[in-house]
């Protein structure tokens, strides 16, 4: 099976490549090349960033008349991101790197600033000492001392280094704890003084409630008898009972008050002041024929007792008189 895509071309004998006629192509002839952005860089007509390793499609041709040690040196074209303008940059195998022609500025060199300073110095001193020696005493001896503060300052740093080697640390984490403990236990003791303190307050405050209430319920409880007293006991039983209760509890409310006023002012039957105020029924004699009779008090003491009651202002006296004379009008 022959192959798919032919890498070996045929040459016939009779082939001159000096035969061949060469192309006549121009030196400084461009070349499309890819490649990525060396350096950071910033775009001077936009002010666009372009960071390093950004891919573009860039334009290679050689700088003419520029050699470094027989090694050409290259040139690229690109355009900014942004705006479309032009950029170029060459290379730099002196120092194997690239340099900025124009179109942007390269940012973030200051390590390549340093180094380029640093070799400006050292052949500014190399060209002193070319010509004075006493300028290359003066440079030795200013690099001994340069080189005894060094060794002083290693030394220092050593010894630092072995005053924390002989640190506890394992102590002083055990302090540490320790002295959280203590604030734990201090912080836990003031939350329980407090809330013991609240405690008693709220007590308190209880106590003076339930006291006021007492006294509230004391004075409550006195005005209570009054208003029970001041009403009748009877007034729940008339509401409650019929009309036909009414009587019974007239009779009872009567006897009621005679007990009182007996207790209070003595046994009408006695011979208090009051004796004179009631005449007694006289019991009733039978005859050989059997009627009762009765004797009939004379109207006159009924009526002077009546008026000396009305005198005395008794309401007890007068339901006796009236009872009498009601006794002695039917008789």
């Amino acid at each position: 099976m022959s192959e798919r895509k032919v890498l070996n071309k045929y040459y016939p004998p009779d082939f001159d490549p000096s035969k061949i006629p060469k192309l006549k192509l121009p030196k400084d002839r461009q070349y499309v090349v890819r490649l990525m952005a060396p350096f950071n860089m910033r775009c001077k007509t936009c002010g666009e960033y372009i960071y390093k390793g950004k891919k573009f499609n860039a334009r290679k041709e050689t700088v003419q008349n520029e050699l470094y040690l027989g090694l050409p040196i290259f040139r690229f074209y690109i355009k900014c991101t942004r705006c479309l303008a032009e950029i170029t940059f060459k290379t730099d195998p002196e120092n194997t790197d690239y340099a900025m022609e124009h179109g942007a500025t390269r940012n973030f060199q200051a390590e390549k600033l340093i180094e380029e300073e640093e070799k400006k110095i050292q052949q500014e001193r190399e060209e002193e000492e070319l010509n004075n020696p006493m300028k290359v005493l003066e440079n030795r001896t200013r690099d001994s001392k340069m080189e005894m503060e060094v060794l002083e300052n290693l030394q220092e740093l050593k010894e630092l280094n072995q005053r924390q080697a002989q640190v506890d640390f394992e102590g002083m984490l055990d302090q540490n704890r320790e002295m959280e403990k203590r604030q734990k236990e201090r912080e836990h003791e003031e939350d329980e003084r407090e809330t013991k303190e609240m405690l008693e307050r709220a007590l308190v405050k209880r106590l003076r409630d339930s006291d006021s209430d007492s006294d509230q319920e004391q004075n409550d409880g006195k005005e209570q008898p009054k208003k029970q007293s001041a009403e009748k006991p009877t007034d729940i039983l008339t509401t409650d009972k019929g009309a036909d209760h009414k009587s019974t509890q007239s009779a009872e409310v009567k006897r009621q008050r005679v007990e009182s006023w007996e207790r209070s002012v003595g046994g009408l039957g006695g011979k208090g002041v009051l004796s004179s105020l009631v005449v007694r029924k006289k019991p009733a004699v039978t005859t050989a024929a059997g009627s009762q009779t009765e004797a009939k008090p004379p109207k006159a003491a009924t009526a002077s007792s009546s008026s000396q009651a009305v005198q005395n202002g008794s309401s007890l006296s007068l339901l006796g008189a009236y009872s009498d004379s009601d006794d002695s009008n039917s008789d």
